[in-house]
């Protein structure tokens, strides 16, 4: 079945996506889709109590982002590259990276970052990665202390601005963790005390899934025919606890909503016979578009995606693609804030 790119997209005014996340956070606003009816609702974040049941499971994701974007000097020749960090081999040395200028950095140049801090490049996986490896000055080097000082949050580049030493904070949600991603599971980032406490009251279960964000969420598709894209692969973890949550939820009948499309990947790369999942730990490049029949997930709250994007074909598979374009024809009209720091969608 072809899945045509061109029926993923849209036009926005550039001034609707978000630069800043909304202060407080459950303050942003939250479109509520109801599946069953077609029926749009405007909402607040501070209102998805009251759409939820007690006994409901809701799941987040709790990676945390790491500062990933490094600016590096070319030893031999002094020009300026930027290096963005993807994932490493196993230990804090050799990483696999986007690197800008790619085509001018061979295997066996040198990089030199502040701090002390140089790389090697090692191999050249494909046009645009490079394997890295890290040395220090000194023998005491730490990279994640490094990246902490000298390191930026990888704020995607559709914002028009720089990071902020507050972004370090801004760019994290309440469940951040575990150490790993490139992006933040944006949906998460609407979540304050106040907010979970008021689910707690609600009598809604909360769970946590890891999945770190990576290349394969946010990289662009470049087919006509989306359905020949490749996800590149990000790595996830299942605890027992959860497991089990979910397996209590379906026994007493409840829903389950996934906070994030990145909870929806790792669910539904897992799940098993009974809308059950699997506890575990492993590497997930599912690609979910139209048609799809959902294995665990019940409801979704996720963000405003960028036009043909993988993120926009996964709530289409959730709510069919002509009743989130409509949902989405709505949000702009309305003035929502738009994509990572924007306003939130709930589909029920």
């Amino acid at each position: 079945m072809r899945l045509p790119l061109s029926d993923y997209d849209f036009a926005h005014p550039r001034e609707q996506i978000a630069r800043y996340p909304a202060d407080p956070r459950d303050s942003a606003r939250m479109l509520v889709v109801h599946r069953d009816s077609g029926k749009l609702e405007d909402a607040t974040v501070r209102d998805l109590p009251r759409f939820l049941d007690p006994g409901d499971l809701m799941i987040a994701n709790d990676t945390r982002v790491r500062p990933a974007r490094l600016r590096a000097v070319k030893e031999e020749t002094g020009a300026r590259a930027e290096v963005f960090l993807l994932h490493d081999h196993g230990g804090s040395r050799r990483w696999d990276a986007l690197v800008s200028n790619a085509k001018k950095l061979r295997v066996g140049d040198r990089l030199r970052f502040d701090d002390g801090l140089f790389a090697t490049i090692e191999a050249a996986p494909d046009s645009r990665t490079r394997t890295i490896a890290f040395e220090w000055e000194r023998s005491d080097g730490d990279l994640a202390q490094t990246l902490d000082r000298i390191g930026e949050t990888p704020l995607p580049p559709y914002m028009g601005r720089a990071a902020e030493e507050e972004d370090k904070q801004r760019y994290q949600t309440l469940f951040a963790q575990h150490t790993g991603a490139v992006a933040a599971p944006t949906a998460g980032l609407h979540f304050t005390p106040r907010l979970m406490d008021e689910l707690a009251e609600r009598d809604v279960e909360i769970a946590r899934v890891t999945l770190h964000v990576g290349l394969g969420t946010f990289q662009a598709v470049e087919v006509e025919d989306a359905a020949d894209h490749t996800m590149h692969a990000e790595q996830f973890s299942i605890s027992n606890e959860t497991a089990s949550a979910v397996d209590d939820l379906r026994k007493r009948g409840g829903r389950l909503l996934a906070v994030g499309t990145t909870v929806v990947r790792t669910l539904e790369s897992n799940a098993l016979p009974g809308r059950r999942v699997r506890a575990g730990a492993g590497w997930t490049d599912a690609f979910i578009y139209p048609p799809y029949e959902f294995q665990a997930v019940d409801a979704l709250l996720t963000n405003f995606h960028t036009p043909k994007s993988t993120l926009l074909m996964l709530v289409s598979a959730l709510a069919t693609r002509e009743l989130i374009l409509s949902a989405y024809d709505h949000a702009i009209r309305e003035g929502y804030r738009l994509f990572s720091y924007g306003d939130a969608m709930l589909i029920l």
